[in-house]
This record gives structure tokens, sequence and C-alpha cells, in this order.
């Protein structure tokens, strides 16, 4: 087990030599953001849609993965029914672009697996393929991940391979303390944290509430953790939203200037203020994922 490990870092390093050379030729690196939530039901797949959105208005490439390895559902939202998704490309029945499925919104999604339950479940040559299939996203300005809700190995591997993890909650007591409990277990399981975790509270009546619960979590991770967590911003309670789930259209289509679309694009505006950092980007992506190390 150990000399496959060791094979697959050997292989990772030369990828990485040559992914490094290719970027600094064109100057250009993807952006990894995570999404995710210590509980289901907080709007997180909504943010991660009508974050996308938002960056291609500012003319970024941008590309959803949905990472819901079990309960898969960007394409919901979208309306869409994607023929394949990531378990096709993981069992080398279809390549990545084969599934890549390009919307009316400007923006492209790559469907979730159904039928597996761990990446560390799959066997080294599916890894290695897996790992050739994600490379052909590199060409993207910004790859979002969508995890599933709460705390299992494959979350932490996600959040593990993004430049930024934004975390999503709401103002409900249960809500924050899941959202802490996985800001602690990436405090305490990922070792190394190189990217920049921040917080975004959604379906916030108010400013001032949204900033009741960023101030309560950001000061008990740094109390507690010792980690900083950065307060990205909120997302309106906002009828809009609702209307546009049932519709099943990204709200910030449905009205581009909505209280929440106004906000997410705050949001998305805070985050290209930000450096990217000195991660590795895209070319570092696959052995964050399959080097944190797996029983």
């Amino acid at each position: 087990m150990e000399d496959q490990a060791e094979k697959l870092r050997e292989m990772m390093r030369k990828k990485n030599a040559v992914e490094k050379t290719e970027k600094a030729n064109d100057g250009k690196k993807t952006r990894i953001i995570t999404v995710t939530s210590g509980k289901g039901g907080v709007g997180k797949t909504n943010m991660s849609v009508n974050m996308a959105l938002a960056y291609a208005r500012l003319g970024k490439k941008v590309v959803v993965m949905d990472a819901d390895l079990g309960l898969a559902n960007v394409n919901v939202i979208l309306n869409m029914i994607p023929k394949f998704n990531l378990y096709h490309v993981i069992r080398k029945q279809k390549s990545m672009r084969e599934i890549m499925v390009d919307t009316e919104y400007g923006i492209s999604i790559v469907a979730g697996a159904s039928g597996f339950s761990k990446i560390a479940n799959l066997t080294e040559e599916e890894r290695q393929n897996f790992i050739e299939e994600l490379n052909t996203l590199s060409n993207a300005d910004i790859i979002i991940i969508d995890t599933s809700a709460g705390v299992s190995s494959n979350v932490l591997d996600f959040i593990a391979a993004a430049d930024d993890a934004v975390i999503v909650t709401t103002p409900e007591p249960t809500a924050i303390t899941d959202a802490y409990g996985i800001i602690k277990i990436i405090a305490t399981e990922i070792d190394n944290l190189n990217m920049g975790l921040k917080l975004v509270v959604n379906r916030a009546k108010t400013v001032a509430e949204a900033k009741k619960v960023a101030d309560r979590m950001t000061s008990i991770a740094g109390q507690f953790l010792n980690l900083k967590v950065e307060y990205l911003g909120f997302i309106y309670d906002d009828i809009t939203v609702s209307h546009a789930v049932l519709r099943q259209k990204p709200f910030m289509v449905i009205d581009p200037k909505c209280k929440a679309s106004l906000c997410v694009q705050h949001i998305v505006g805070r985050m290209e203020k930000s450096d990217l950092r000195d991660s590795g980007g895209f070319s570092n992506m696959f052995k964050r994922i399959f080097g944190r190390g797996h029983d």
C-alpha cells in the first residue's frame, strides 16, 4: 500500500512540474472554491450555482462540479437531466469532456456520481484515470465544487483540495452548531491547512442578524481552534429564492437585482479581491485530494 502511495505521489510530482510550466507560459491559474455546510437544507447548492453565474458575468469561465456522491442536485436546480455523471468517468465509460454539460446560463456543470461511496475506495488505476480526467478542467478560470452536506471523508478531500473553502450556515441554532462542527473537523483533520476558510450566512433577515452569527462563529473558531475564519458576507432571506427553486432556475436569472442576487454578487466581488494563495492551484488539486491519507 505504501509503495502504491509513493508511486502516486511520484506521478503527481511529475505532473505538477509539467503543469506549472504550462501555467507559467499562459499566466493562468484556476481557482478552486469548495462550498460546503455542516447540515443539509441551508442553501449550499443554490449558493454554488448562483456564485457560478456571478463569476460568469465577470467574464470568467466557470465549471460547477457536483461532488455529492450520493444525492447530487446541481442539475435539479438547473432543470437538467444529464445522461452521464462522475461515476461513468471513474469507471472509464466516459471522459470528463463527454459528461460536462454547458448550460444556457454561460456556465458548465459536471453532474455528481451515484454508485460509489468513497473516493478512498477507488483502485489505483481508477484514481489515476480520475486524475487524468480532472486535468481536462484546468482551462477553466473558476471551479466551484459543491460537496454533500455534513462531514465525510469525501467532503474533507474536496475541502483539502480547495484554494478557498466556503462554509454556508443559516441563523438557525442547529445550523450554527453544525457549521462550527465542520470547522472544528477541518482544523483537526486536515494537515497543513492552506486555504482561505470563509463563512457565508444564508437566509438572514437583517444585516445585524447575519453579523451576530458571523461574529460568534469567527470568535469561537479563533479562540478555541486558533483558526481564522473570514466572514465573507450574507444572503438575505428573499422570497425570490424559493420562487426560483420551484421554477428550477437560478435566482440570479429570475431577478438579477433582487436582494439575494445582489448579496451573491457582493460575495463574489469580495472573493475576487482576495489574493489567490500559492497553494498550487489546479496542478496540486489532485495531490491534495489523494494525498490526504485514508484509512
